[in-house]
């Protein structure tokens, strides 16, 4: 069944507004925040906390938000998929990462005091 046009655009007004009400509602945990400037930061922190609750709750009702949090599903199971190096194969990788960048270094320092050297003979400085 096609989907008409004013169902179409009644439903995008529609998500605009929940997303404006949502960005209300952090807004309304900020004000929360400096409105309970005199109380316990706990309740302080609280506001805020149930500001984003809210507004993230809002968001979810909407299209781009039911994406938004479809394609977060999907990362978190992809991530459990991924197969994670042991320990040992960590420190192997970790040790010769390190080994090649300390060898560099040294290669490095040594094309650069050779280059220096080449310049003061040229220039005819002594050290």
């Amino acid at each position: 069944m096609p989907v008409s046009k004013v169902e179409t655009d009644s439903s995008y007004m529609a998500d605009k507004i929940k997303l404006l009400v949502a960005f209300l509602f952090v807004v309304a945990g900020v004000v929360g925040y400096y409105a309970l400037q005199d109380s316990a930061a706990v309740l302080r922190v609280l506001s805020v906390l149930f500001g984003v609750l809210l507004a993230a709750g809002m968001f979810w009702m909407t299209v781009s938000g039911k994406q938004f949090f479809g394609f977060a599903g999907d990362s978190v199971a992809e991530a459990k998929r991924v197969v994670w190096p042991t320990r040992k194969e960590t420190i192997q990788t970790t040790a010769v990462v390190i080994l090649f960048a300390v060898i560099m270094a040294l290669f490095l320092w040594a094309v650069d005091a050779s280059l220096l050297m080449i310049v003061n003979k040229l220039m005819g400085r002594s050290e």
